[in-house]
C-alpha cells in the first residue's frame, strides 16, 4: 500500500478524525508494523490535552499497540524478521545514554520514547517504532488482547511481582476497573491471598469472578484500613484507582513493612504522615509501566494463565467516539481499535 488511515487530533484537545498518510520507511535499527490492534488508555489523554511538554500537532496517540512487522529498516537485529508479531507500550523505546539507562534501568529512561509523544502512535494502520521497543506476542494471544497488556497489563503485573510480597501474602488491588480488573487475576494467578477494593457491595460478586478471596467496600461502615486489619494487614496493595484520598485510606490497612504501589494517576497530594511510616516500616512507592521484555514477560505469564483483559473492540473509524466513551468511564474496561 501506498497509503495508510490514522485517527490524528488537529489541535490540543480537539476531535479526532481519520486521515490519509503516506507509509513511511523505518530508518536504521526500526521497524515498520502492519498495525492489528491498538488500545486506548486514559495516559492518552495527557497527549491529546497536552499536559506534557514536547507534544505537537497534529498528534497520532496510542501505546498499547499489537501488530506485524512489515518492513525492517537498514541494520536491525537479525534476531527480528517480517511477519514477526509484536507490541510495543507506554516503553516505546530509550536513549541509552541517559544515566537510568547505563544503569540498565530503561523504563525511567530520561529520555523515554513513549509512542504518541516522541513518535506516532498506534492508533494508526502502520507505525514506525524502534526495536527496542518490540515484545513478541505469544501465538495463543490474540492482537486485541496484546494491546492493552503492553501498557495496563504489564503495568499492574509488573507493579505486583516487583513488589515485596511473596505467594501466600495478603495482597489487596485497589480499584477493579481498566487497570485493577487485571490486578485481580495477576495477583489470584501469583499465588496472592487477594483483596480487592471498590465502591459498593454490588461489585463482590465480580471481584470474586476475577479470582479475589475477600472483597472489601469502601464505602461501608467498617473503614479500608480496618478492613485490611481484620484480614491480617497487607503485605502490599496495588492502588489502581486514580483516587488519593482512596489511595491513602489503604496505608493503615498495611501489614508492618508492607508495601504500597502507586499506579492510579491523581494530580491530589496523597495525606500520608511520615508517623503512619516511621514505626512500621512501611514503603511508599511508584511504579512506572515496564520495558519491552516485562511486556514479553507479561503476555507469556497472560498466555500461560488464561488471562485476557476485558475489552470492547470497535473499528478504527470509530477512534473519537471510543475515546470519549474511555474518557467518560464508562468502558468496560479496555477500549481497542482495530484495522482489519
Amino acid at each position: 500500500m501506498s497509503t495508510y488511515r490514522a485517527a490524528q487530533v488537529a489541535a490540543a484537545s480537539g476531535p479526532f478524525e481519520i486521515v490519509q498518510r503516506e507509509v513511511p520507511r523505518p530508518g536504521p535499527g526500526h521497524v515498520r508494523i502492519a498495525v492489528d490492534a491498538c488500545g486506548i488508555c486514559h495516559s492518552d489523554s495527557v497527549f491529546v490535552d497536552a499536559l506534557l511538554p514536547g507534544v505537537r500537532f497534529p498528534l497520532v496517540p496510542g501505546h498499547e499497540i499489537a501488530g506485524r512487522i512489515d518492513e525492517l529498516g537498514e541494520g536491525t537485529d537479525i534476531s527480528w524478521q517480517v511477519g514477526d508479531r509484536v507490541a510495543v507500550g507506554w516503553f516505546g523505546g530509550s536513549c541509552g545514554h541517559c544515566t537510568p539507562c547505563r544503569q540498565g534501568d530503561f523504563i525511567v529512561c530520561q529520555n523515554l520514547k513513549v509512542p504518541g509523544w516522541a513518535y506516532d502512535g498506534g492508533f494508526a494502520e502502520a507505525v514506525i517504532a524502534p526495536t527496542d521497543a518490540l515484545a513478541r506476542i505469544p501465538d495463543a494471544l490474540a492482537a486485541t488482547d496484546a494491546g492493552p497488556l503492553a501498557c495496563a497489563g504489564v503495568t499492574t503485573y509488573n507493579g505486583l511481582r516487583r513488589s515485596s510480597a511473596r505467594p501466600g501474602d495478603l495482597v489487596a488491588v485497589l480499584g477493579i476497573g481498566g487497570l485493577g480488573h487485571l490486578g485481580v487475576k495477576y495477583a489470584a494467578a501469583m499465588g496472592f491471598e487477594t483483596v480487592a477494593i471498590a465502591r459498593g457491595s454490588d461489585k463482590a460478586d465480580f471481584a470474586k469472578q476475577l479470582g479475589a478471596h475477600h472483597y472489601i467496600d469502601s464505602t461501608a461502615d467498617t473503614t479500608v484500613a480496618d478492613a485490611l486489619q481484620s484480614l491480617g494487614g497487607a503485605k502490599a496493595v496495588l492502588a489502581t484507582a486514580a483516587n488519593s484520598d482512596a489511595i491513602t485510606a489503604t496505608v493503615e490497612g498495611l501489614a508492618p513493612r508492607g508495601e504500597l504501589v502507586v499506579i492510579g494517576v491523581d494530580a491530589e497530594p496523597l495525606g500520608i504522615s511520615p508517623n503512619q511510616l516511621l514505626m512500621s516500616g512501611k514503603i511508599i512507592r511508584g511504579h512506572p509501566s515496564g520495558t519491552a521484555q516485562d511486556v514479553q514477560d507479561t503476555m507469556a505469564f497472560s498466555a500461560l494463565h488464561g488471562i485476557r483483559p476485558m475489552n470492547e473492540t470497535v473499528p478504527l473509524d470509530q477512534a473519537d467516539e471510543a475515546y470519549r466513551k474511555m474518557l467518560s468511564g464508562t468502558a468496560r474496561f479496555r477500549m481497542v481499535l482495530t484495522t482489519g
